[in-house]
């Protein structure tokens, strides 16, 4: 369908809507098509966007929801073929595909300043470090999140089960996937997924689910800021221990380590701290109550040497640390702020400074200033795509069903069948939620053999969960990106062992 023809069909559906006061709703299957520019470390790059839905059907070819995505081609490549495709998605589970597409990988860029601070009035900027010069890119976003709904949109025709749980999750984007590839003409390109935080659940899952129910094979899978539930959601010494290496990344950013740790580089005392989570911490955790008194005490007094808390406050917990008590204790004698969830950079101010855990998170507070409005304006104003439809940052997606959770090994088997499959992981050392060493952790996990390891790649950044809002992180995280995806693709080489 037509650019223009959409965009008055889309009109005329408000206008009549309106007019007939039925409820507000955009088309079920349609595009709205723009032209635009960008220029990429130094080249200029013209290309097309597609902003549109496209449905999920069920089994007997019934529209039971609509996605809305964002789908980026760069212009003039006479080989389309050869050109990858990345298919992007964030995480939640209800979260928007609007963090990556407007601050990382897009061709348009949140307006903040450097280390990723809101700054008025809202807006976007051109990416100058966007990884459109390489591959096309298409942000899709999950049932309830965007512009994304199920049809209807509420009721007891709508079978929640089918969208909202890991394996459901899984299975529809699987299914939807094949259609956006077939429709775009894209079965022949190297092609990539990308997820961030529970996105990397869904990816690992995706990568098997492509595999086996659409016939379609990957060239790569990339995990930002990884969240693992055979970790989060799981009490006990592998949780409890790996938060570790997190907390010497966030006290050292803040000046709380002691000297003879905060006067060296980051990077030259993560190595100690990790070795002594896996060789030490873990296995005394793993002790339970019947650690001697004197290994215990040893241990808390190590941890608070790496984490910036008294050994005190590491004895009266047991050697377990929540997170909520680090962001909230960290620096309760220092200056009185808590730190934040997803980046221990950013800093709150709690009504009272007792307690065991901060008020309110306070990076998710400051990014909702910035993403919420340039995702409006962008869509609507730039893109073209015209709806009083709400844009939901945040959708309702709950509950979520977190059973038969198989996807790490649903990676596992998928890199086993596709040689050419490879994973790259990609976390910020100040994030608290889905801390980088949780990261390393269930990449080592993936492939208990240890025969694929050399198609594992793990790069750590100075900021948190969204390591590209920082200007620095921004551009030697796509710079990452950019290097895995050359050297991905096969390139005329067999897939075989």
């Amino acid at each position: 369908m037509k650019a223009i023809s959409c965009l008055f069909l889309i009109s005329f559906l408000f206008i009549n809507a309106a007019a007939f006061g039925q409820s507000r709703k955009i088309p079920v299957d349609t595009i709205i098509t723009t032209k635009n520019k960008v220029t990429i470390n130094g080249t200029l790059v013209n290309y097309t966007v597609q902003a549109g839905m496209q449905p999920v059907w069920d089994e007997s070819g019934k529209p039971i929801a609509s996605l809305q995505y964002t789908y980026y081609t760069r212009d003039n490549i006479k080989d389309r073929a050869s050109r990858p495709l990345l298919i992007s998605f964030n995480g939640g589970p209800g979260s928007a595909s609007v963090w990556m597409h407007l601050a990382y990988t897009g061709p348009r860029v949140l307006k903040i300043d450097d280390e990723g601070y809101p700054v008025q009035p809202y807006g976007i900027n051109e990416n100058p470090y966007s990884i459109l010069d390489v591959t096309d890119i298409v942000y899709v976003n999950p049932v309830n999140t965007g512009y994304s709904r199920t049809i209807p949109e509420t009721g007891d025709d709508v079978d929640r089960k089918k969208f909202f749980g890991i394996n459901a999750d899984i299975k529809y984007l699987a299914e939807w996937l094949n259609t956006f590839v077939t429709r775009s003409n894209r079965w022949r390109s190297p092609k990539y997924i990308i997820g961030e935080s529970y996105g990397g659940t869904r990816v690992m899952g995706l990568a098997l689910a492509l595999q086996d129910q659409q016939w379609m094979y990957l060239n790569g899978v990339i995990m930002v800021s990884p969240a693992d539930y055979k970790v989060l959601r799981e009490d006990g010494p592998v949780s409890g221990a790996l938060n570790l290496p997190y907390y010497t990344a966030a006290a050292w950013h803040h000046k709380a380590l002691p000297a003879e740790l905060q006067n060296k580089d980051l990077n030259d005392i993560l190595p100690a701290t990790e070795a002594y989570t896996i060789n030490t911490l873990l296995p005394a955790i793993a002790k339970g109550g019947f650690i001697s008194e004197t290994e215990k005490n040893d241990v808390a007094e190590k941890m608070a040497f790496y984490s910036g808390l008294s050994k005190k406050e590491i004895m009266d917990q047991n050697l377990i640390v929540p997170t909520q008590y680090f962001w909230k204790n960290l620096l309760k004698e220092k200056s009185g702020h808590t730190i934040g969830r997803l980046d221990g950079r950013y800093l709150g101010i709690d009504k009272q400074l007792s307690g065991d855990k901060p008020d309110y998170n306070a990076e998710i507070t400051s990014w909702l200033h910035s993403f919420t409005p340039a995702i409006n304006y962008y869509l609507q104003e730039e893109l073209n795509f015209k709806t009083d439809v709400k844009y939901n940052m945040f959708g309702p997606v709950h509950p979520w069903d977190n059973s038969k959770d198989n996807t790490r090994d649903n990676l596992r088997q998928a890199m086993a069948q596709n040689p050419y499959l490879n994973v790259l992981v990609q976390s910020g050392y100040y994030d608290g939620a889905t801390t980088y060493f949780n990261a390393k952790y269930t990449m080592w996990q993936v492939d208990p053999s240890g025969r694929m390891k050399d198609r594992f790649e793990f790069k750590g950044y100075r900021s948190g969960h969204m390591m590209y809002l920082r200007k620095e992180d921004l551009k030697s995280a796509n710079d990452d990106i950019r290097a895995f995806i050359s050297k991905t693709q096969a390139k005329g080489k067999s897939a075989k062992y």
